[in-house]
């Protein structure tokens, strides 16, 4: 038996993430305490991209690592960094939950029924950007907050919205499913590269630590996310560039490959560029580096700022 302390975020839905794990590190018969790390993302209510977006929710988390305050953490894998983090070693990816995102309308709507001029809350420049390209003449709302907040901003009243646009893994983890009144199909929304997936990082030389975490690590998760964290990689795409991807492995007529889809959109819905691959599950990284210069070569650095890191602004937004 190994005897774990357990960073996690303090959130609803980072302790459940957490708690899942600490479960299956509990089940093969380790003791697990769960250590919450307060991190900027949890404490600022700027917007992500404003506070430097990817990572803020993160760096806290990895320096109770190097500190030796914690033994494990556990992140939702899109929150990561594409770089690794010297020292530190993501050991374990788990199964991952449903990748797709999920609409939280008014009155049980559809994305379909919303109607024009309907406003929608997301503070994700790839959402906004897919759902403007639908023609759908929507209206957006930057909003920040945990799921429970922003579940709150959708209802009838002026400053209410019409809809919100959510991953549907978080509202699966915090049993909020009967709050979804459309799950997104992946044709008109591509998910974030690794949503869904949770990261279990700790320390690269810690032997004890490796050897209770590697069991958790699912092989088919792992090459998904990796195809379409390499996409984001290779664009050196910034924290708000509008870039969606989703990996799946399929059976081919030789076995299992991986399909993999990626999407660059303008932030104004006026274009968007999609393009698809497929390759052995063991080449994941450079089928998602061969993606991302097939968008390369193809336009996208002409359809969208693939480097930027600030959202549009609030004009923009309604636009």
């Amino acid at each position: 038996m190994t005897s774990l302390r357990l960073g996690t975020r303090r959130s609803a839905l980072a302790t459940t993430q957490s708690g899942h794990v600490a479960d299956a590190l509990r089940a093969a018969g380790h003791d697990v305490e769960l250590v919450e790390i307060v991190t900027e993302g949890d404490t600022n209510r700027a917007s992500l991209a404003s506070m430097g977006g990817t990572g803020v929710f993160a760096s806290a988390l990895r320096q109770a690592l190097h500190d030796g305050e914690i033994d494990v953490a556990v992140h939702s894998l899109k929150d990561l960094p594409t770089a690794p983090e010297p020292g530190l070693v993501v050991v374990a990816i788990p199964p991952r939950v449903d990748p797709r995102d999920a609409l939280c309308a008014r009155d049980g709507l559809t994305l379909g029924e919303l109607g024009e001029g309907a406003v929608v809350g997301t503070g994700s420049p790839r959402r906004r950007a897919q759902l403007a390209a639908l023609g759908l003449g929507l209206r957006f709302r930057d909003i920040r907050g945990n799921l429970g907040t922003r579940l709150d901003m959708v209802g009838p009243g002026e400053d209410q919205l019409d809809a919100i646009v959510l991953a549907h893994a978080g509202l699966t983890r915090l049993d909020l499913r009967d709050r979804v009144t459309e799950v997104l199909d992946p044709i008109q929304m591509l998910p974030a590269p690794g949503q869904g997936a949770l990261a279990v990082e700790c320390r690269e030389d810690d032997d004890r630590v490796l050897a209770a975490l590697r069991p958790l690590d699912d092989a088919d998760t792992r090459a998904a996310v990796t195809a379409e964290r390499a996409i984001l990689a290779e664009l050196e795409a910034g924290c708000a560039a509008p870039v969606g991807a989703l990996a799946e492995v399929v059976d081919d007529v030789d076995g299992p490959v991986l399909s993999l889809r990626a999407v660059v959109a303008a932030t104004d819905g006026s274009s968007d560029l999609r393009r698809s691959a497929t390759g052995p599950l063991e080449q994941a990284e450079e089928l998602g580096r061969r993606l991302a210069r097939t968008l390369v070569d193809d336009g996208a650095p002409a359809i969208a700022d693939l480097t930027a890191t600030h959202p549009p602004t609030a004009s923009e937004h309604a636009q």
